[in-house]
């Protein structure tokens, strides 16, 4: 039986943080390592200067940051294959074939489009390159054949538009050569982590995260300044647990469920502090993020093998996009040399 094609990314516009562990590398690792799949794992440097093109030092100052956080988690590039975007000429053609079958219409009405758009305020400013973007990551999908992407639940309109764009192309070109994606959504309980502030989103730009470079002292101090239930003044009094970060990362980290259920019916009564209950789940994310810090300052130790893994793994990719781009140009019918 032929292993599913996996294609999952990242933009580096920064170091990567527990949310992007628990909602999406902890599952890659996972998926890599039970031989069912084919793994291809992607540095999205070319989506992230969309809205970054003006600031490139960035980019090239996190691609390595990234890097490091995908090996500590334990992304293997024995078994999964670790790919810069930009190094792969393939995808910006095959981008602009699928343009010339989307209307700008379509593009606009892309939920996800729309919401970062919004989020970003870029008002009547949006670069054609974030609005075509959803294009950029189906031909990023489809160069590799992939059958399956693993993605938020936001996501889901652009797997939505980029199973379009495969049926159009399909249809008009009567071919199968691209492969129509299905959406691989985290388990249940496994989803968006909140900031330590308390608001819906874990974010970079908010600061509101712990990185999985942080120090032990650095994620103490982050802990400790989590935002828990504004009316425990005193640890006599009754806590609430919803909307308490402390508890949300304990149901999120903490393997001792039993544990964890005592601890809340506790605070909820009164007699729990705020400053022993984030010692406790300090306790609980430095015996997983402990180790992986450890493996991250090894790999740090020795960058150019690093850059090396990385020229290896886009090598080995561009050989798989390269093909792929053939047979589009053959479906086409503009290999007129050939």
């Amino acid at each position: 039986m032929a292993k599913k094609v996996i294609l999952t990314a990242d933009r580096p516009t920064g170091k990567l943080h527990i949310g992007h562990y628990l909602g999406s590398l902890k599952n890659r690792v996972a998926l890599q390592n039970s031989d069912d799949y084919q793994t291809y794992v992607m540095i999205a440097d070319v989506q992230a200067l969309t809205d970054n093109a003006r600031d490139p030092e960035k980019i090239r100052r996190s691609l390595i940051q990234v890097a490091l956080d995908y090996l500590a988690v334990g992304i293997d590039p024995a078994k999964s294959t670790i790919l810069v975007q930009s190094q792969i000429p393939a995808l910006n053609e095959l981008t602009m074939y699928y343009l010339d079958l989307v209307n700008v219409s379509r593009l606009e009405r892309n939920p996800t489009v729309k919401a970062e758009i919004k989020q970003k305020a870029f008002g009547q400013s949006i670069p054609a390159g974030f609005l075509v973007y959803p294009v950029s990551q189906t031909a990023d999908i489809t160069a590799f054949k992939a059958d399956t992407v693993p993605v938020g639940d936001d996501q889901e309109p652009m797997m939505e538009q980029a199973r379009e764009i495969v049926r159009t192309f399909n249809t008009t070109y009567k071919t199968d050569v691209l492969v129509e994606p299905q959406g691989y959504f985290p388990p249940k309980g496994q989803g968006r982590l909140p900031g330590l502030d308390g608001n819906a989103k874990m974010s970079k730009s908010l600061d509101n995260c712990i990185y999985l470079a942080d120090t032990a002292d650095e994620l103490k101090k982050r802990v400790m300044s989590m935002y828990t239930d504004p009316d425990h003044i005193h640890v006599s009094d009754p806590g609430k647990v919803e909307g308490n970060m402390v508890f949300t990362y304990l149901d999120a980290f903490d393997t001792d469920k039993d544990k964890v259920a005592e601890l809340k019916a506790e605070y909820q009564h009164g007699g729990l502090g705020d400053v022993k209950i984030k010692r406790y789940l300090n306790d609980v994310l430095e015996g997983v993020f402990g180790p992986i810090r450890e493996r991250r300052e090894e790999y740090a130790k020795d960058i150019p093998a690093v850059y090396e893994m990385l020229r290896q793994g886009s090598q080995k990719a561009n050989e798989v996009a390269e093909q792929t781009l053939q047979e589009v140009r053959d479906a086409i019918g503009i290999n007129y040399f050939k």
